[in-house]
């Protein structure tokens, strides 16, 4: 029998065990051997986190899987929502967004140690990186109707998948022998806030079997609708210094609003300035739909050989909406304001004062001399910034697997191409439209002898600054441009391994297993030239590109020193073309304690390489939201930022091209447990330690560090200006100059409980109860900057100590009926020192527990049809509003979609 068909008996197995459920573990084989002695004897099966096959799915590592029912029942319309919402997910993760570069991606995070520090797998092969990132995979190039089951494997595995294996991995395992047909429709509603967010999802599957040869493919959809931000009752205005300001070139009269020119919509005064509520337009929930097209097939050519190969292509879309574009002259040499300008508040002659203007106001001489100066606009006339992004990700795969004698060989190649088309429309052309505002005469003609008339009829040019939406069409439409983002993630990737029996032991066979992979890698984010030459005002990034390639050996083998104790060891070496090789090495051990009793640990190197965006992109502009007293005050008049709580900033990120790869160590312990064929359990301890950690150094860490005056890493900074107000000077700040570095190590621990109740009625039914919590202990990182040790921050603002989902299911009859619970442990807002408490802060500002209800019934029809009625979130808890990320609330961690009822119907033919 091939591997490839034992390794489809996998989820036979673990039915067997009653332990393959949502969130619930794999059983030891002693467990499995009670229902069906055949079983362990016929099968090998491999199971994520091991390249050996075994008789057992409770080994050494611990594996939690979601099967296909427990999909079903979860509601989940997408395979990115149904991963994120597992509780090793611990701190929550990236998803679709307006005001992101990464827009349309969503991501996992397990153990919140990153996603870049979290591997997945699609049929054990690992899937490409996002282009919008170059760092991260992105969830939604899965299709959910794909998806026989998902194994996440919450130990370090490094030394069997090699880079970014640190967290964990997420095994999604796609369907295979399938007979017949099945058709999938749903639709949901959310019921926050009132417009926007709806849902629909749809998929199509078919297959067929004999004894030689199996057929499966399918499509699958989804799709999001936009929320606009204003939609939410509790959003305030937001509060941008780029309205409708004016400045000094030495800031002496910090921001001043233009005279006469903060009248229009969604511009209001602010002390001496005139802000923009950007809240009033742009949308933080970007509208997704997802479409994707898979085919698997497998041919058995003999009783020893066997070929097989796997398509698929998914493809997804993203529309987000932006305030308008934001923009200062100051940003771009040369493009001062000129002190006769008609535009320039300073000169009594300028259009705001003429008696021509509709508009005009009292020029008032206290403004002080006539001198080129600066402004801080808001293109608010030009229109919002649209972005469309556009994602197809294509994956081929072809290989054989066999015998050469008493050696069982597997060998393929898989092709990927991931290409992302991004169109951003409302930019501001920057040259031109500071060329528009500069130049701007209203319709003055000027004569040879230096007189002039007023004639608006006969001549107009320019950008009137005071009364933007007066501008004629042509003005507007010169003064944006459409940018352009053109990215790819291409694989090219070929492997071969062998596993074969080495020698008898007391407790059985011991078994090897080795391996080669060649891995080349191609990384392209191009921007439009305009964009890359930092002409595009309203717009961040710029261009990066670069490949690599990868070689990888690798070995596993398993020891059976008795019947009841086991060790494996594994070992994997990888080089890569731009920055070294890495080695990673593990040993773990299973020891059976007594009948339905074991005890498992493991220890491990792991490593994560420097991505290829971070080591190739150029110098980038972002505007950053920071918390800085003295830029508060000075742009809204109070320290604190408030209401926004935040203030937008000048920001630079720049790559670091001589980064080196981070390092972990790991190491788990665990204990599983069936007393009962009705109840059993594991508990499991896991510790990482990772070095010479990659850490980007972000706009608000930079200004912490700064105002403490901690030390900050060579090539990065916080600029500063000089103002004075009332007397009294202030530090506004100019730039945050912000980048990556190999800086410090971080240290995390904590402890996963499952608990499994199965309880059968008999006529009465059958009820299934699965309890998963992960708790985090510990998680601290130090700084080898300044050599200072950073106090562990479980249960600061954004790191919950606890998940937990309890998920039951009630069967009777043709009824099924799935009642989850979701829950996330509470945080403090504010954190201040304090040497009496244990870990040397008080808090303050409690979050309580969030904690979701999903109620699901479905009815099993005569005709194979399956009708489901549910809703997620049934009593409608909102988030705890705190401003987290520059968001109104934790954005990653939590939604705020209210009640999502949805309806689905199944046929099967």
């Amino acid at each position: 029998m091939t591997n490839k068909t034992m390794i489809a008996k996998a989820v036979k197995v673990a039915l067997y065990s009653g332990f393959a459920a949502s969130l619930a573990v794999s059983a030891p084989a002693s467990f499995a051997a009670d229902e069906d002695e055949g079983a362990e004897d016929a099968e090998r099966i491999v199971v994520t986190g091991s390249r050996l096959k075994r008789t057992d799915v409770e080994g050494a590592n611990p594996v939690t899987v979601i099967d296909r029912e427990q999909i079903e029942l979860s509601g989940e319309i997408s395979a990115a929502d149904l991963i994120r919402n597992t509780t090793f997910n611990s701190f929550g993760s990236f998803r679709p967004q307006s005001g992101s570069s990464a827009q349309g991606v969503s991501t996992v995070n397990l153990r919140g140690i990153g996603a870049s520090r979290s591997l997945v797998l699609v049929d054990g092969r690992r899937l490409t990186m996002s282009p919008s990132t170059g760092s991260s995979q992105d969830l939604n190039s899965i299709p959910l109707a794909a998806i026989e089951r998902v194994e996440i494997l919450s130990d370090g595995a490094s030394a069997v998948y090699g880079s970014d294996a640190i967290g964990g991995v997420v095994n999604v395992i796609t369907r295979k022998d399938y007979n017949g047909a099945e058709i999938s429709v749903s639709k949901s509603e959310i019921s926050l806030p009132a417009d926007g967010g709806d849902r629909e999802a749809g998929s199509a599957v078919f297959g067929s079997s004999n004894d030689t040869t199996s057929i499966i493919g399918g499509v699958s959809w989804n799709s999001r609708d936009i929320i606009f931000e204003r939609d939410y009752y509790w959003v305030q205005p937001g509060v941008s210094i780029y309205g409708n300001n004016w400045s000094r070139t030495d800031f002496s009269n910090a921001f001043t609003g233009i005279p006469g020119g903060c009248n229009e919509e969604n511009f209001f005064v602010n002390g001496p300035a005139c802000s923009y509520n950007f809240n009033a337009t742009n949308a933080n929930e970007a509208s997704t739909a997802n479409e994707s097209l898979f085919l698997k097939a497998r041919h058995r050519i003999n009783d020893d050989w066997e070929l097989y190969s796997n398509a698929s292509i998914a493809q997804t879309e993203s529309f987000g909406r932006y305030a308008p574009a934001p923009d200062s002259n100051y940003f771009y040499n040369g493009l001062t304001t000129p002190a006769d300008s008609y535009n320039n508040p300073t000169n009594p002659d300028a259009w705001m004062y003429d008696p021509n203007n509709p508009n005009a106001v009292a020029y008032d001489p206290a403004i002080g001399s006539n001198d080129p100066m600066w402004f801080f606009h808001r293109f608010a006339a030009a229109g919002n910034r649209d972005n469309n992004v556009e994602n197809e990700n294509v994956d081929f795969l072809v290989g054989a697997t066999g015998y050469v004698g008493n050696v069982e060989v597997d060998f393929g190649a898989r092709r990927v191409r991931n290409h992302t088309v991004e169109y951003g429309n409302g930019y501001l052309a920057a040259q031109t439209a500071w060329g528009f505002v500069n130049d701007f005469n209203p319709g003055y003609e000027v004569y040879g002898d230096n007189t002039s008339t007023f004639d608006p009829d006969q001549y107009r040019f320019g950008y009137d600054i005071q009364n933007p939406s007066s501008n004629p069409d042509d003005i507007l439409s010169g003064s944006v441009v459409t940018t352009s983002r053109i990215g790819d993630f291409d694989f090219d990737e070929v492997y071969a391994s062998a596993a074969f029996d080495m020698f008898e032991m007391d407790g059985g066979v011991s078994q090897m297993f080795v391996g080669l992979e060649r891995r080349e890698e191609r990384y392209s984010d191009q921007y439009d030239s305009q964009s890359e030459a930092g002409l595009v005002g309203g717009s961040a990034g710029n261009s990066a590109g670069g490949g690599r390639d990868v070689n990888a050996a690798y070995f596993e083998t398993i020891l059976p020193f008795t019947e009841t104790f086991e060790i494996n060891l594994a070992g994997r070496f990888d080089d890569y073309s731009d920055y070294g090789n890495d080695f990673s090495p593990k040993v773990s051990f299973k020891w059976d304690l007594a009948d339905g009793m074991l005890l498992r640990g493991s220890y491990g190197k792991g490593f994560r390489a420097p991505t290829l965006d971070i080591l190739t992109q150029a110098d980038s502009f972002s505007a950053d939201a920071v918390v800085d007293p003295d830029t508060c005050f000075v742009f809204t008049g109070n320290v604190d930022c408030a209401p926004a709580g935040s203030i937008q900033i000048n920001g630079t990120r720049t790559a670091n091209p001589n980064l080196e790869s981070e390092q972990s160590t790991q190491y788990a312990l665990g204990w599983a447990y069936q007393p009962t064929d009705w109840f059993n359990m594991t508990v499991d301890y896991w510790n990482i330690e990772i070095d010479n950690q990659i850490t980007f150094f972000g706009a608000q860490n930079l200004v912490n560090r700064d105002l403490r005056g901690d030390t900050i890493p060579t090539g990065l900074g916080v600029t500063r200006g000089t103002t004075t107000i009332g007397g009294t000077t202030y530090n506004p700040i100019l730039n945050v100059t912000q980048g990556f570095g190999n800086v410090g190590t971080l240290m995390t621990s904590g402890v996963d409980l499952n608990t499994r109740f199965n309880f059968d009625f008999e006529e009465a039914g059958r009820l299934t109860s699965n309890l998963l919590v992960s708790w985090t202990h510990e998680y601290k990182e130090d700084d080898k900057v300044d050599a200072t040790i950073d106090r562990n921050i479980i249960r600061d603002f954004g790191v919950p100590q606890w998940r937990a989902n309890l998920n039951n299911v009630y069967s009777i009859s043709d009824f099924n009926i799935a009642w989850n619970v979701s829950a996330i442990g509470g945080q403090y807002t504010d954190t201040v020192d304090n040497g009496n408490q244990d870990d040397g802060v008080a808090r303050f500002g409690n979050i309580g527990v969030w904690t979701t209800h999903d109620l699901q019934v479905s009815y099993n029809t005569p005709w194979d049809g399956t009708i489901a009625v549910g809703a997620q979130n049934v009593f409608e808890k909102e988030p705890t509003l705190e401003t987290f990320d520059n968001r109104n609330y934790n954005f990653n961690l939590y939604h705020a979609y209210g009640r999502i009822s949805y309806i689905r119907y199944t046929q099967t033919f």
